[in-house]
């Protein structure tokens, strides 16, 4: 069975756009290929060699890409309750060790970008907090080892 890829529909619109930009780019990469061709003996002809390889790479991506679309399973916002925290919920916390307020949402792995705030489902601390509420204190094992969080808010 495939793995379900959580995003939002923002998400799952520039993972499309991605797969279609990487399409457009076959044609371009077999012209690359067929030029290369033309030039003779394959086994010296480091042109096709290299066009070659930017083909198995595109492929790879737009295959990765398709099986992202194929299992995206979309998180509406619209029905979350902020009771909990989930996918989608926007999530305060203290580092109980450090003293440190962080603030973050929980989005699927494709969107994740810790420097704008938005933290993916599957680290060790979002896997900790999902499912827990406001004031809960969370254990999160890390490779540095274990921290612990106290829930300070949760919103939409």
């Amino acid at each position: 069975m495939a793995e379900v890829h959580y995003v939002s529909q923002e998400g799952l619109e520039k993972i499309k756009k991605e797969l279609a930009e990487a399409l457009a780019e076959r044609p371009k990469i077999s012209a690359a290929i067929a030029e290369a061709r033309e030039k003779g003996d394959l086994s010296e002809n480091a042109e096709y060699e290299s066009a070659r390889e930017a083909q198995g790479l595109l492929e790879l991506k737009i295959a990765n890409l398709q099986n992202l679309v194929a299992n995206a399973k979309v998180v509406d916002a619209s029905q979350l309750s902020a009771d909990k925290v989930q996918m989608l919920t926007r999530v305060k916390v203290e580092n109980l060790a450090a003293h440190q307020v962080m603030e973050f949402t929980i989005v699927g792995e494709t969107e994740a970008d810790f420097a704008k705030g938005k933290l993916a489902a599957t680290t060790p601390i979002a896997k900790a907090l999902m499912g827990h509420a406001k004031g809960d204190v969370v254990e999160a094992q890390v490779p540095s080892g274990v921290l612990q969080f106290k829930i300070l808010d949760i919103s939409i």
